[in-house]
């Protein structure tokens, strides 16, 4: 077996109306809703959102708010985001850092969503 990519992850949230805010409104993910299930599309990837834990099973064993740390890709220079962000009224938690992701040396931004799941943004420009 040879894992090519991650395909999608959930994230469980408390404030639905916040959460959006952030994905779509912050970050620009596009908003999916059909059938009562909301999903945030981006590239070739995307988060589920449950507004409850286990509101679909098979379920993590232990799904929590707040819980993910996870690092988001872009293709444009992290100064650009730095800008967009801070344009919005975002609060910037750290950075621009210097780190290390999967393909090298690449600056990063972190965030926190409304349920204080930290958000890398990373680039490699």
């Amino acid at each position: 077996m040879k894992i090519k990519a991650i395909d999608h992850l959930v994230i469980t949230t408390a404030d639905l109306d916040k959460c959006l805010a952030f994905y779509v409104g912050i970050l620009g993910m596009e908003l999916d809703e059909s059938n009562n299930r909301y999903t945030l599309r981006f590239g070739e990837s995307k988060f589920n959102i449950y507004t409850r834990k286990a509101e679909f099973l098979p379920a993590a064993q232990n799904p929590a708010y707040g819980s993910l740390d996870l690092c988001l890709r872009v293709d444009e220079s992290i100064d650009e985001i730095v800008k967009e962000i801070e344009a919005k009224g975002y609060p910037i938690e750290e950075g621009p850092v210097i780190r290390h992701g999967a393909l090298g040396t690449m600056q990063s931004v972190y965030l926190r969503d409304y349920d204080g799941n930290l958000i890398e943004i990373s680039s490699y420009n």
